[in-house]
């Protein structure tokens, strides 16, 4: 609770599971996790929220099809998180259409190119730091087809890592060691989220 007497907000947790080493009556009982942990490295608990998660990246496309032989693409790239942070190997997959033939792209940092054998427009940045916003613009010259098809626009794909950030809200409140047989141990707590599946639609 805070100062005031209100209660802060909890994190709304779905399918928790737990490894075996977990003592689950303890955590029923008071929500802390008391293990003893197997040797080497080892997932402890694996859990999904639904609501209320803090996206790291906001998308914004715009796109614009001129005919059948010209195509323009603008996106904006804006970083939720805070500006102490920043996010490591950022890959950005703008899709275009398969009859693209030439390719004018324009980006404020990072390095993009077409790249045909995956039909999309690569951008990849190295460091992204929060706060940050970004731009690409592509105009595109395409092939005209026989049988013209309408775009299908498949979503953008983006691949990053934000070190100390949780989409989730879940944190780590405190980090206790017993030891009784004498080892020297080291507590650290790191946080870092990675993009799983995360697309942008067009």
């Amino acid at each position: 609770e805070t100062a005031t007497g209100r209660k802060k907000p909890g994190v709304e947790i779905d399918d928790c599971t737990f490894h075996r080493c977990v003592r689950l009556g303890k955590f029923d009982a008071d929500r802390t996790i008391t293990f003893i942990p197997p040797d080497g490295e080892f997932e402890l608990m694996r859990y999904r929220v639904n609501d209320n998660v803090n996206l790291p990246f906001r998308l914004i496309p715009a796109v614009q099809e001129e005919g059948q032989t010209k195509c323009s693409i603008n996106l904006k790239v804006i970083a939720n998180f805070s500006e102490k942070l920043f996010a490591t190997h950022v890959v950005i997959k703008v899709p275009v259409p398969k009859n693209t033939s030439k390719s004018k792209i324009k980006n404020s940092f990072g390095r993009a190119k077409y790249e045909p054998e995956q039909n999309s427009i690569v951008w990849r940045i190295k460091r992204f730091p929060g706060k940050a916003e970004c731009m690409l613009s592509a105009d595109l010259e395409l092939v005209r087809t026989v049988r013209p098809k309408a775009w299908a626009r498949p979503p953008i794909n983006v691949e990053f890592q934000v070190p100390m950030f949780t989409a989730s809200g879940v944190h780590v409140r405190f980090l206790r060691v017993y030891d009784k047989a004498g080892y020297h141990t080291n507590r650290w707590v790191r946080y870092i989220t990675k993009a799983g599946g995360y697309q942008n639609k067009i």
